[in-house]
């Protein structure tokens, strides 16, 4: 085994100086870091103070929301009024203004019989009682005194609540029922979005779509004025719970808002761009200027434009548009800007060589190195800019947008809102598909 002297230890060091000789910061940078995410972490739950916040939380709301975005509710109400039992249903049932459902049944003896979930949870209502079926067991409930009462002396069950002057019976997904003296309202859960083709005004409604594709193809006009396939797209577009005219048309000015503003931007910072960058406008204080503007109007962010526009010229797509612009102005005048400051300069100087005036040495010693830049950037921002101004049109710049907030503001249009939501992931997803196609043919590769 050799012995290494002090002068071989030496040259070793000298040769290995990054191994052997490490700073504090890359024998301790990791765990610096490791323990520096660990603090902001125990200051974030601190401050945030999480405990409070999960501890508080309404969590079934979430499943209650849930549900509704993919289903839809029925809401009979009973009365009991001397010997007579009258079922009332909400002015804009989804069955119309003369339902007589199959799922709730008038008995012999005059008493009312509503199947919320098959026969295993059921809500009879008679002169003087509640009669609630559900989890196995049968509870009477008598509604005939002052105040709802459970008859006997058996435990109140953990899906059923008393208060003073009502008593909630929870079925689950099913439905629920509110009991109280003389009167039982029930809700039934239905899955999916009722009539969302045609509305309870239309004469469609409730057909079964053979006889719906019949009365179209060869049925006779329901209609003297018009055919039945224009009758039926009439009915649809003008749809009086889904107004899917009026969303399909929100949706539209959503798509045109994000293109305009896109657009406008990208043609305002081309030229900008050039006069930005150090390397092609040797002015430093022109370059200052702009890269200042185009800080200025992208950290502003496009809600608050949207804002001071719809102040300025009204709610509509016109502010919406002008938000956009204003923010890709910024945004892509920089992107720009430091694509130019990247370029080889040997294109260019060629080009100059040939004696080429100004304008001829940007075409051809200049854009064809950025153009992928542009191309890149640009495409990536009509995208974002799609949900965007989505984002935008809930303070008034148009669009679906406010049609959406319209809908969650009511707290109680969630199926609508999932509708909503999901052809603003349809146009997303589309548009994603047309931008890497027309990205990878204008760039010459080929789409991952």
């Amino acid at each position: 085994m050799s012995i290494i002297d002090a002068s071989r230890m030496q040259e070793i060091e000298a040769r290995y100086p990054e191994v052997l000789h490490r700073s504090f910061r890359q024998r301790f940078g990791a765990l610096t870091m490791f323990i520096g995410i660990v603090l902001y972490g125990i200051y974030a739950v601190w401050f945030f103070d999480l405990p409070k916040v999960i501890s508080e939380a309404r969590w079934e709301r979430v499943g209650i929301y849930l549900s509704e975005w993919v289903s839809y509710d029925v809401q009979p109400e009973f009365r009991i009024s001397g010997d007579k039992i009258t079922i009332k249903y909400p002015r804009f049932s989804p069955l119309g203004d003369n339902p007589h459902p199959d799922w709730v049944k008038t008995n012999p003896d005059g008493s009312m019989t509503v199947s919320v979930s098959g026969t295993s949870r059921t809500v009879t209502v008679t002169k003087t009682q509640a009669i609630v079926t559900a989890h196995g067991i049968t509870i009477p409930i008598d509604i005939a005194g002052d105040v709802p009462k459970i008859v006997g002396s058996a435990p109140v069950p953990s899906w059923m609540t008393v208060y003073d002057d009502n008593i909630l019976v929870n079925l689950g997904f099913a439905g629920d029922a509110s009991i109280s003296t003389d009167r039982v309202k029930i809700r039934k859960r239905f899955l999916g979005w009722a009539n969302f083709v045609f509305d309870t005004h239309s004469p469609f409604f409730d057909k079964p779509a053979s006889e719906v594709i019949g009365l179209i193809v060869s049925g006779p006009r329901l209609d003297p004025t018009q055919s039945n396939l224009s009758l039926a797209f009439d009915n649809v577009w003008n749809n009086g719970a889904w107004q899917h005219g009026d969303v399909w048309t929100k949706l539209f000015q959503t798509i045109v808002m994000a293109f305009l503003g896109t657009l406008l931007g990208s043609l305002a910072a081309f030229p900008l761009a050039f006069l930005a960058a150090r390397n092609i406008t040797p002015n430093r204080l022109l370059n200052q200027i702009l890269k200042r503007l185009f800080d200025f109007l992208r950290s502003v962010d496009m809600l608050i434009w949207a804002l001071f526009l719809t102040r300025a010229f009204g709610p509509g797509p016109l502010a919406g548009s002008g938000a956009i612009f204003l923010t890709e102005t910024g945004t892509l005048g920089k992107l720009y800007s430091e694509g130019l400051e990247n370029i080889d300069n040997k294109p260019r100087e060629g080009v100059k060589s040939t004696g080429s005036p100004t304008i001829l040495v940007h075409r051809y010693g200049i854009v064809p190195q950025i153009v992928p830049v542009i191309v890149s950037q640009t495409l990536y921002q009509w995208e974002s800019n799609v949900r965007g101004a989505t984002i935008i049109g809930a303070v008034g710049a148009g669009g679906i947008g406010l049609k959406l907030w319209e809908a969650m503001r009511t707290n109680s249009n969630w199926e609508n809102v999932a509708y909503m939501v999901l052809l603003i992931l349809i146009v997303v997803f589309l548009f994603d598909a047309a931008s890497n196609a027309l990205r990878s043919r204008l760039m010459g590769t080929r789409a991952k």
